[in-house]
This record gives C-alpha cells, structure tokens and sequence, in this order.
C-alpha cells in the first residue's frame, strides 16, 4: 500500500486570461478556480455543484474498510497445510547393557551437572574457558543469531511496512522561451514545489496462512540452531574431558616408563658387575642393555603425545599452543559410583541432536503449507491517504485530502507443474528429515548401550588386569631374589620384568578407557548442555 501526498510548495497557479481576470469573483472558493477541480465537480447536466468535505467522505467509506477487514480477519485464520505431528518412535523399555543394570533406572547420570561428574578442578577450569572461548561454539552462537535474524525478517512480511521519504523541486521560468509566457506568469516566474510521501508497502492479507507457515518453519530452524549450540557444549565438555584423561593417562605411562627404566638401570649396572666377576655372562650382559635401551626408546614417543595432546586442549580453548596444568593423576580421577542411565524414552528430550532435527522436520513440514498456499490466490491492499496543497496549513482539510485503496487478488492459472513440483519437493525433503530424524534417535539408543556396555566390560577387564599386575610385581620380585642368590638365571629375571612393564602399560590404557567410557556415556544421554 503505498500512501504518497504532497505535504508543502509554493505558488502553484494556472495561468488564467487576462482578459477575464477583472471578471473573478473574490468570493469564489479556490478550488473551483483549477479546470480539473471544475470538471470533477460537474454533474451529468453540467450543474456546479459542492464536494463533501473529507471527512464525510472518509466516513462513508468506512463500513466497506470495516467489511473487508472483517473479511480478512475471518479469512487470515484459514492455514493451509499439515498440521505438525511428533511421529511415533519405537522406544525400547530398557537400554541394553549387561547384568545386571545399573538401579534406579528412573534417575540419569545426565541429571548430574558437568562439574558434578568431572571433580579435578583443573579439568573443570579447562572446560570453563572452553566454554567461553571455544571457537566451534562461538561458531554455533552467531548460527543462533543468524536464525534469529532470519525470523525476525519472516515474520516482518505478516504486517505492513512504513517508509517515508521527500523532495523539493525548484524551478524558474525563462522569459525568452519556445512559449511566451503570459503577463501573470512573468509577474513570479519562481516555481517552488516540495513533495513528502508516507509510502505503506504493498500489504499481504495472508488468508491462507503462506506467511504464517513461513515464520513457523523459521521458528524451527531458529529452535534446531539452539540446539545445535547446546549439542556443540556436550561435545565440547566431552571433547575437554576425553583429552584431559587422555594426557594424565600418557602422563601416568610416562611415570611407569621412567620407573621402568631406572629399575633396568641398575639391574644393568648390577649385571655388570656380576659379568667383570665371571658370575654373569656376556649374554647376560646384553639383555640386560637391550632392556635400557627399550624403556629409553618409549620415553620420547610418550612425551612427543605428550606435547601434541597438550596443543589439541589448547586448541579446544581456542589458544595458542602451549602446556597445561595439571591436577589429580590418573588414579586419583574420581568416578561416579553408578552410572544410571534412565529412562529411554526421556533420551527423546534430552539429546540435543534429537531435539535439532525434530525442529528440522517441523520447519520442513511448515514448508509444505508454504508450497500449497501458492495454489490459492493472493489478496494485497496498495493505495494512498493524505492531501494536496500548495499551503501547509490546509492539507489536511477540506478538499485538499485524497484517498485511495486499492485490493488486488492474484491468482496463478498455468504454471507448468511448478506449483505442483514445489509441493512435492517440500513433501520430499519432509520425507527426508522424518528419516534422518528416526535415524537419529536409533543411533541414540545405540551409543548410549556401546557406553553402557563398555563401561561394565572394561570395568571387568581392569579388575582382571590388576590381579594380574600384582602377580606380575611378586613374580619380579621373587626371579630378581632368585637371580642375586645364584638359584636362577637372569632369562627368567628379563623376562619378568618384561612382562610386568607391559601389563603396567595395559593397566593404564584400561583405566583411561574406563573414564573415557563415563565421558561417552554422559554426551550419549545428552548431558553437559545445562
């Protein structure tokens, strides 16, 4: 609708004959005085007669303004298209894990806060920053904004737009021009005429509800965006979290590879001097280096992991490279003492990647009554309301006011199958997030039993592991005695501490896939994000 009227100008006269001018009467309302005001005021017969003011004409329109609003209104609760519905989803009653099942199936590890699950506070500082300066969730809030964003401009198109704008147009007549002017024209060849327009864009009575559903499928998409962002914090947490074990776990090798070494360190020293007293052999003497030489070689790998961890954690707080400090080893990380999974089906408003592509498949299910108000017409309002004079004081009085509205119905007749492909498309593409949206909510149910059933087996492993371990150290214990008193060889000795270097190694791997499997299972059930 566009509304446009002059708001000020100079003297806009018509040139009259001169002749007659002294024929003028005074009394004589102006705006008989231009023709085009003479002609519209003229009946059939020719007779002058008086236009109503403008407000009685306003108020005559007024019942078919109030009529067709009615209409619209009536009409704009009409929304074309399927109405969302949650689709069924075969929710199992029970996560499959080993027995027995963790009790209290009511309850959920994800009910814990983060900083409830993870207690070395220096990890818990690590995931403090990350969360203020992690660049992939700084990424996801500006999606969130840019969303918004989007509604906001859909949801502009539901009501009219106002704009404003002027012009001053300044003008001055030539004496000397193709047409002589006459005598009251030279008099002011000055031609001054200033122009301010209040424009209403052309408004859509949305009667089928194309521009509701459209700002319903932004809306969604602004909702998938947020959940996205909280989806982005799960991982982060356990992103921060798994790398953090995982350095104290390469610290905790480190430590064994240190003690290993020094323990073969002086049993080498002690071979040698068994060998310079014709006790050992040459032999001896070698396995004994061979041994030095392995725990010497598995320190700088384990360092060079080191280092290249501690970049990836910095990485992740969105820092230069550089160290990180550290706190409880990785015997002292503190587990929960049960790791409850809850209820199935409260995974479906939990997840975030859950909750992200049901709003998908809501945005997309509104763009099917989007395509299908394409087949109905479209009802726009365009037209004008303000006055015309050459004085301010005027314009809004009297004869001066004008008034226009103008309705306009556009409906497509042929268009090739484009509406209908449009249809089928949106159909099409709901069909496809239904799928990605049954899909991941499978996948759900499967990370969160491959957590549940990892946790219960590497905890099994790592209670078998440091049985073993402590068999291991007495069996070195005893081959170590055994060789300083002449009673065995240095083979059996070798090949002890061997074997328990190695479990030591194992025993660190299972602890750190133990945790790990906490981390796993506390992102599967969708907690972290709160």
């Amino acid at each position: 609708m566009s509304l446009s009227f002059p708001l000020w100008g100079g003297e806009e006269r018509v040139p009259e004959n001169p002749r007659r001018v002294e024929n003028r009467d005074p009394h004589r309302p102006s705006w008989r005085r231009h023709p085009a005001c003479r002609a519209a005021t003229l009946g059939s017969a020719g007779e002058l007669r008086s236009p109503k003011p403008a407000e009685s004409r306003l108020r005559a329109k007024l019942p078919a303004l109030q009529g067709v609003a009615l209409a619209a209104a009536l009409l704009a609760g009409c929304t074309v298209g399927p109405n969302y519905k949650r689709p069924a989803a075969d929710v199992p009653a029970n996560f499959r894990a080993p027995e027995p099942l963790p009790p209290a199936q009511a309850a959920s590890l994800t009910d814990l806060k983060w900083f409830e699950v993870f207690k070395d506070d220096k990890l818990q500082d690590l995931i403090r920053k990350s969360l203020a300066t992690n660049y992939d969730l700084r990424d996801a809030a500006t999606r969130v904004e840019a969303a918004r964003a989007s509604l906001g401009i859909t949801r502009s198109n539901q009501y009219p737009n106002f704009g404003a704008s002027g012009n001053v147009e300044i003008n001055r007549l030539s004496r000397d021009g193709e047409t002589v002017l006459p005598p009251s024209i030279l008099s002011n060849q000055n031609r001054n005429f200033g122009t301010a327009t209040l424009n209403l864009l052309s408004f859509e009575i949305d009667i089928w509800g194309r521009l509701r559903r459209a700002t319903e499928a932004a809306r969604a998409s602004l909702l998938s965006a947020e959940e996205n962002r909280k989806a982005v914090v799960t991982t982060l947490v356990g992103d921060v979290a798994t790398a953090y074990l995982t350095l104290r776990e390469l610290d905790y090798t480190l430590e064994i590879s240190e003690r290993t070494l020094q323990t073969r360190q002086e049993s080498l020293v002690l071979t040698k001097q068994r060998q310079t007293g014709g006790v050992a052999t040459l032999l001896d003497l070698r396995q004994a280096e061979q041994l030095v030489y392995t725990a010497e070689e598995t320190i700088p790998a384990i360092e060079r992991q080191i280092e290249q961890t501690e970049n990836q954690i910095t990485l992740l707080l969105g820092e230069n490279p550089g160290g990180v400090v550290r706190g409880h080893s990785l015997t002292e990380q503190a587990l929960p003492p049960e790791v409850p999974a809850g209820l199935p089906s409260a995974l479906l408003e939990r997840r975030p990647d859950i909750r992200a592509a049901e709003q998908d498949l809501i945005a997309a299910n509104a763009q099917i009554g989007v395509a299908k108000a394409a087949y109905f017409p479209q009802l726009s309002l365009s037209g004008f309301l303000g006055g015309q004079s050459t004085q301010l004081s005027s314009m809004f009085s009297g004869p001066h006011s004008a008034f226009s509205l103008v309705p306009q119905i556009t409906q497509p007749i042929f268009t090739a199958g484009r509406l209908k492909s449009g249809v089928r498309l949106a159909q099409a593409q709901e069909e496809h997030l239904l799928v990605q949206y049954q899909k991941t909510i499978q996948t759900a149910f499967t990370e969160v039993s491959d957590a549940l059933i990892a946790h219960q087996r590497v905890r099994e492993s790592r209670e078998k592991q440091e049985a073993l371990v402590s068999v291991l150290q007495d069996r070195l214990r005893l081959a170590y005695v055994r060789y300083r008193g002449g009673v065995d060889t240095q083979l059996n000795a070798l090949d002890a501490d061997r074997d328990l270097f190695q479990a030591e190694l194992d025993l660190a791997q299972i602890r750190l896939q133990e945790l790990l499997t906490v981390v796993q299972l506390y992102k599967a059930l969708g907690g972290g994000w709160q």
